[in-house]
């Protein structure tokens, strides 16, 4: 098996139709991109084609797309997932509607670099040639085609093929390489059936690698699958990488589950996506600006990656703008909603258009794949300006300060598409942050200065309204102030608050000391006194603080103080007996260990009532001094 070249490169074909797309293709690569019937009847394309081409320095992978304008959509499940474009224009017809459509099609997606391909040379003079070229420069001013090479060619003859492929393989050399160490997914473009391997799926891997014998992930079945098999540019290959065309063939799933749109990727590794915030720039070359955006909320066919999707818009930032009466600016802010979800990722471009009549709105870029549901239009548009001009460690940042208490680390991961060992290394440089290993969660400094602040304030409060306590609950400062967190987070930053101490279940502040009145010393010891002397039949609740002298409220404090010492035992509930009681049947019991006995033989034993026994019971198999066995127990 032979290693795929070092540079590759994914193109898409762009312009109108029967200028001669197809055909350059077929002179580059020798075959043949029209696959249906139907497209070699009519001599049109009419889905998407693919070609691969592999030179002495780079792998070339080629999607050939419709130029016809009822196939935008085909063409736009092409160009998705390519790195570049050859945009074809015909020296015979000049720039005609669709090649000025896919043409901002191409810019709206972000796409940075491409050749122009002059096709037909054959059939026009050295002028008209000259003024078509005249003619694409124009429609290409200011844009990343702007100062593109052009070839003139022949697929007819061959002249220029040669030039052609230069510029191709120069345009792989500077491409920079898609992100390896980023979470892998592949849009699915194709999925047939293959006699004797089963579903094979095809598309662009757009990050990270995919290896045979992984365990993926098919959405929106949300099926894990085995990947059997993986082929790039026809051959075999045991490990595919990101910007590579690849076929996976697949064990587990019928290619006629299948469907282009669908999504291969890590299982549980991305979050699906009903709902985003993104910035959108408009086709102005097709006439679309801001200000012809409606107001209100308005219905979309979305497209991104080889996926159409039905969803609606709201333009949040050109109100303001059509009151003043000012022309709203190139960019403006939206937030999209999706009838089926989809995964999507920070940073992924998409087109939108309208349904009826179909045209090219705009295209755009996802800021937040998962926004705050409720919002503030102020506040929203400021918080996407800010997402606009950061990097996406600024987007991590925010999102963790946003949070009521941080992020998991495989939350962070699922929502921005930033595979955990790559956030670890973000996290590890931001010295504003702070991740806790164990638990895999990150705060901001800001959060756990204010938090230990918070501990401090609560404390003081409840030592004020507890004065006759040695401390609170450390459970129940956990539920009032880390609702959410892991225990042991909490504990943590419970250790590293200044002014505090732990002792086992209670928590205080170091300058907390106990404060009873000789009231409360004396309600303390007839509580303590009415349990020791009741024995095996506490009495009921509200007798035992009634007993007391003092009010309900300090009584109850009271109990648990006895609790919190020992004295008094929790079996369940405000079931309580005297530690001296429970610490005797202990003993009693250890003395017949392996005796077997039942429940009407321990209440004649203690002479308790059924109403104590079973849960007196229970607790004594919680604290292994006894097993039950069908309805008897074993003494351990």
């Amino acid at each position: 098996m032979s290693l795929p070249p070092p540079k590759t490169l994914v193109i898409g074909t762009s312009g109108h139709i029967d200028h001669g797309k197809t055909a350059l293709v077929r002179a580059l690569t020798g075959i043949d991109t029209d696959r249906l019937a139907e497209e070699k009847k009519r001599g049109i394309s009419i889905d998407l084609g693919f070609a691969h081409l592999n030179t002495p320095s780079a792998a070339l992978s080629f999607i050939d797309v419709p130029g016809h304008e009822r196939f935008v959509k085909n063409m736009l499940a092409g160009v998705g997932g390519i790195d570049a474009v050859l945009f074809v224009v015909a020296a015979d017809a000049s720039v005609q509607p669709q090649t000025c459509e896919h043409f901002e099609i191409c810019r709206l997606l972000g796409i940075r670099d491409g050749v122009i391909a002059l096709t037909k040379c054959d059939l026009a003079g050295e002028s008209r040639q000259s003024q078509v070229i005249s003619e694409i420069r124009h429609l290409a001013r200011g844009s990343f085609l702007a100062d593109a090479p052009i070839a003139r060619v022949s697929a007819h003859t061959g002249a220029g093929l040669a030039e052609l492929q230069a510029e191709l393989e120069q345009l792989a050399d500077r491409h920079a390489s898609r992100e390896h160490t980023a979470i892998p997914r592949l849009w699915i473009d194709r999925a047939f059936a293959k006699s004797g391997f089963g579903a094979v799926v095809t598309g662009t891997l757009l990050g990270g690698e995919l290896e045979t014998g992984q365990t993926v992930e098919i959405f929106p079945l949300r099926r894990n699958v085995r990947i059997r098999g993986l082929q790039t540019h026809g051959a075999a290959v045991e490990r595919a990488a990101a910007g590579q065309r690849t076929a996976v063939n697949l064990a587990g799933v019928d290619h006629g589950e299948l469907a282009r749109g669908f999504m291969l990727t890590l299982p549980t590794s991305l979050e699906p996506v009903r709902l985003f915030d993104a910035a959108l720039e408009c086709a102005g070359s097709l006439g679309v600006t801001p200000a012809d955006l409606p107001a209100r909320r308005f219905s979309i066919h979305l497209h991104v990656g080889s996926a159409e999707a039905e969803g609606s818009m709201k333009v949040l930032s050109a109100r303001e703008s059509r009151a003043a009466g000012i022309e709203p600016p190139a960019q403006v802010f939206a937030r999209i909603s999706l009838s089926e979800p989809l995964l999507l990722v920070p940073g992924d471009r998409f087109i939108v258009r309208r349904p009826s009549p179909a045209l090219t709105l705009a295209g755009g870029r996802i800021l937040d794949a998962h926004p705050p549901l409720r919002w503030n239009r102020e506040k929203t548009l400021a918080r996407l300006s800010r997402l606009a001009a950061g990097t996406a460690a600024d987007f991590v940042r925010q999102l963790i300060a946003e949070s009521a208490h941080g992020r998991q680390l495989q939350n962070l991961s699922a929502v921005t598409g930033i595979p955990p060992s790559r956030m670890k290394e973000m996290l590890a440089v931001d010295r504003s942050l702070v991740f806790a290993e164990q638990e895999q969660r990150v705060v901001t400094n800001e959060w756990l200065v204010a938090k230990k602040e918070q501990v401090q304030a609560w404390l003081t409060a409840y030592h004020r309204d507890h004065p006759g306590q040695a401390g609170a609950p450390v459970g129940l400062l956990r539920q009032a102030l880390f609702a959410g967190i892991e225990p042991s987070f909490a504990d943590r930053v419970l250790k590293q608050t200044p002014g505090v101490r732990q002792t086992n279940d209670t928590v205080a502040r170091e300058t907390h000391s106990l404060s009873r009145t000789p009231a409360e010393t004396a309600a303390l010891e007839r509580l303590e006194q009415a349990y020791r002397e009741a024995g095996f039949q506490p009495p009921e609740i509200s007798a035992t603080l009634a007993l007391a002298g003092v009010d309900a409220k300090r009584a109850r404090d009271l109990l648990e103080t006895l609790v919190k010492q020992k004295r008094l035992v929790r079996v369940s509930g405000d079931l309580l007996f005297h530690a001296d009681v429970l610490e005797h049947l202990r003993k009693s019991l250890a003395a017949h260990r392996g005796k077997r006995f039942t429940v009407p033989e321990f209440k004649e034993w203690t002479s308790i009532s059924r109403k104590f026994a079973i849960p007196l019971l229970e607790y004594l198999d919680r604290e292994r001094v006894t097993r039950r066995e069908s309805d008897a127990r074993v003494v351990l």
